[in-house]
């Protein structure tokens, strides 16, 4: 018998689509490629490998989407977390062109997916970036001329009456609105890849967490019931990786961040304060984040607790930011909180590469991961194929460690995010 695990308490698991339980691993059993983890980055690899005749195992230790694939703020986000400028002054102009040059395909990918699979996951187009003084106008305006540089055209930089006719909000002095931006329901889309899956004859086991990995020229997988044999291994746990691959855990740190989400609004007032329906993140550091749901509830998340987990109350850590940003929902009753962690490089960009020949890993978007793991998962597949260039180009950059090593990590991190904090507040 198994323990079934449960999803977090969120709005997400509430509402999803479906209940099912996948069966545990409890065979021997052998693959062309083994996955272990079914958040966006195993389900985007999967389904791209099983689109192409590969025969795929999932493995994931407690649900379909359980970590932050099923958590997040559901935001279509384009780019990385670093964007193409800092690519290029790090690691220079070819590599600028060359990751530019894929910065907005994630999302790309996932409407694509929405699309051909029909998946049921509430998605809207549009997304804000906003401002709350000149500094970060500035560099929304030379974000926009970055991204068109790299192709993107479908972008409007608003001043301070404009952007309030897309936010009703006083907080902001303008902002930037991505059309190819969005939202979606990211448990019901992870649900939706996971069925897209198996009708091309991939197999997903649920509450199957991996204890041993036998590297060697075909790698052997083991569960506590069962195993995998397959000729390539792909790792894609994130922050819920634990320890099993010291060398991926030493180089990325987990981090939490909340999310909560109001009584049901109706639409009418739900278009009172985004008219659009866009999908609103705000330019500080440490930044907000909020939409509306299907069913029009504000969703608002914020914040970030380094090392993982949740302050004493998401509820009472939230209501001040949320209020702040719509004074017109004070006392607003919140009817989901929960939190989930991601997962953080110090270079803040993602970390792909191999464990020898035939172990791949992506890992560590640092708060961009609902595109760019949609993206490694067709990078991945590519490079099994036998295209490996862009899924190279990644692999190239360099995997930072924190300074200090894994104690220390949190607290170097933590001054770091007080010291841009503060030049948030202070507007410089």
């Amino acid at each position: 018998m198994v323990n079934r695990t449960e999803h977090t308490t969120s709005y997400y698991a509430s509402t999803c689509n479906e209940v099912q339980d996948r069966p545990a691993l409890a065979e021997a059993i052998e693959a062309d490629v083994c996955i272990i983890g079914a958040g966006f980055t195993g389900l985007s690899t999967a389904l791209h490998l099983a689109e192409a005749g590969f025969k795929v195992v999932v493995l994931e230790a407690a649900r379909i989407g359980f970590g932050a694939s099923g958590r997040n703020g559901g935001q279509l986000v384009n780019s990385y977390s670093r964007d193409i400028d800092v690519i290029e002054k790090n690691y220079g102009t070819e590599m600028g062109k060359s990751l530019g040059s894929m910065a907005f395909e994630g999302a790309d990918i996932i409407r694509q997916r929405i699309a051909d699979y029909q998946i049921d996951c509430d998605y809207r187009d549009g997304g804000v970036f906003a401002a709350f003084n000149k500094r970060q106008m500035h560099e929304l305006s030379e974000q926009k001329k970055l991204w068109e540089r790299h192709g993107h055209d479908q972008l409007e930089l608003m001043d301070q009456d404009r952007i309030r006719e897309v936010v009703d909000s006083p907080a902001y002095i303008g902002g930037l609105l991505d059309k190819r931006g969005g939202h979606i329901h990211p448990l019901n889309l992870a649900l939706g890849e996971a069925d897209a899956i198996e009708q091309l004859g991939g197999r997903i086991f649920e509450d199957s967490k991996v204890i041993r990995i036998d590297r060697g020229e075909r790698p052997v997988v083991y569960t506590e019931q069962g195993q995998v044999t397959a000729d390539y291994l792909m790792i894609a746990g994130n922050a819920y990786l634990g320890g099993l691959v010291p060398e991926l855990a030493a180089k990325s740190m987990p981090c939490g961040t909340q999310i909560i989400t109001t009584e049901v609004l109706g639409e009418e007032r739900a278009r009172q304060l985004i008219p659009d329906l866009y999908c609103v993140e705000d330019c500080n550091y440490k930044l907000d984040y909020y939409r509306m749901t299907g069913d029009f509830r504000l969703l608002y998340g914020g914040g970030v607790t380094y090392g993982g987990g949740d302050p004493a109350s998401i509820e009472a850590f939230l209501r001040p930011r949320l209020e702040q940003t719509f004074p017109q929902l004070k006392g607003v009753r919140f009817d989901f909180a929960w939190g989930g962690d991601f997962l953080l490089t110090m270079s803040r960009l993602p970390q792909f590469g191999r464990i020898g020949n035939n172990i791949y890993y992506a890992q560590g978007y640092s708060g961009h991961g609902v595109t760019t793991t949609h993206l490694a998962g067709k990078l991945i597949a590519e490079a099994l194929k036998g295209q490996a260039e862009r899924f190279d180009a990644f692999a190239s950059l360099k995997h930072y460690s924190f300074p200090g090593g894994q104690v220390f990590r949190v607290p170097y991190t933590a001054l770091g995010a007080f010291y841009y904090g503060l030049r948030d507040k202070l507007g410089i």
